[in-house]
């Protein structure tokens, strides 16, 4: 199993990511993730860091239709807002679908996979108790 942002590791610091006012036109940032030379691999994703900050993070991330990553957890809360196609997260004990225009929040540590049942867009957002993030990898 993976561990993403595990308080154990250095945070990797983009200080441009942490402002006090920061603008993301998703529309164009969805569309840059489909032209990113990660779109065209075999794991048929990309993501974007859109905020990066010692309380929180926010990725913006897309999956082609049948891809996914697999067990993995966050050592922080985080939430999964489907833009655009459908995932479904596979927990401990049960199956979560979040289609398009649907939220999901998760608590901290909790196992999951994911896979885009059809090509998908989600906008990931992990938070870290007291403001203490730390991160090896991006999810």
């Amino acid at each position: 199993m993976k561990r993403y942002y595990s308080e154990d590791e250095v945070l990797t610091r983009l200080p441009e990511l942490d402002q006090p006012l920061l603008q993301s036109d998703l529309t164009a940032e969805i569309e840059n993730l489909r032209l990113a030379e990660s779109w065209q691999r075999r794991t048929g994703r990309s993501s974007k860091t859109l905020l990066n900050s010692p309380a929180c993070g926010i990725l913006l991330i897309a999956m082609k239709q049948n891809t996914e990553t697999k067990e993995h957890r966050v050592d922080g809360r985080i939430t999964i807002h489907t833009l655009v196609g459908h995932v479904r997260l596979k927990l401990p004990g049960q199956t979560v679908e979040v289609p398009a225009g649907h939220l999901l929040m998760l608590d901290r540590g909790i196992t999951h996979d994911v896979q885009a049942v059809d090509e998908s867009v989600f906008l990931l957002t992990m938070c870290w108790h007291g403001g203490a993030a730390r991160s090896s990898s991006t999810h």
